[in-house]
């Protein structure tokens, strides 16, 4: 891992600016992505797949960590389903998330190294979101419509593909009533590096 991070480190470092290797890496990235997001247990009964982008930092030093720490805001929306609607009494229901993240990936050896380097990793976070969702009843119902807000405490676990300046990543995110499996397309983009 060390050597490899030293590699990916020094081959940016090329790219921006001439400085020697060294053994010791030090990193910070912006890293973006988007991707489908598909409810799943109690969820998947109100909600259809829905979408989400976010913004992320990364940050790694291999003298100090084997691994990248992570802090990430991300905008998540799932829609009503349409069987939720046929069998309820709402016209319109929505759930938006915004997540606050903090957690950690770590890369694994290549799998393949002779046209593009792709690395294996596992990534864990928690989470602290905000949840809102819209409640919009039938006009037949004299039902008022709301927004009810909260918030809640969760976790994700996942893994993925990376190039390191693209990955692929595929999770589970558990929040109480709110889980869903996800899939992020993501780019990173080299912030601060000194090797």
């Amino acid at each position: 891992m060390k050597q490899f991070l030293i590699l990916f480190i020094f081959l940016f470092n090329a790219v921006f600016a001439v400085t020697p290797p060294s053994d010791k890496a030090r990193g910070m990235f912006l890293t973006l992505g988007v991707g489908p997001k598909t409810p799943v247990g109690a969820f998947s009964n109100s909600s259809m797949i829905g979408s989400g982008v976010n913004a992320e930092l990364d940050y790694t030093d291999n003298e100090y960590l084997p691994l990248f720490v992570f802090g990430k805001i991300e905008f998540l929306h799932f829609p009503g389903s349409q069987e939720f609607y046929q069998s309820s009494e709402y016209s319109h229901f929505s759930t938006n998330i915004l997540p606050l993240t903090v957690g950690g990936r770590y890369y694994f050896y290549p799998m393949l190294e002779n046209v593009v380097i792709l690395l294996p990793f596992l990534e864990a976070s928690a989470h602290f979101a905000i949840f809102q969702k819209l409640h919009q009843f039938k006009l037949s119902t004299n039902l008022p419509s709301y927004l009810e807000d909260n918030i809640k405490f969760g976790f994700s676990v996942g893994g993925g593909i990376s190039m390191f300046l693209m990955e692929m990543y595929a999770s589970y995110t558990y929040f109480k009533s709110n889980q869903y499996i996800g899939l992020d397309f993501r780019f990173r983009l080299p912030m601060s590096i000194t090797i």
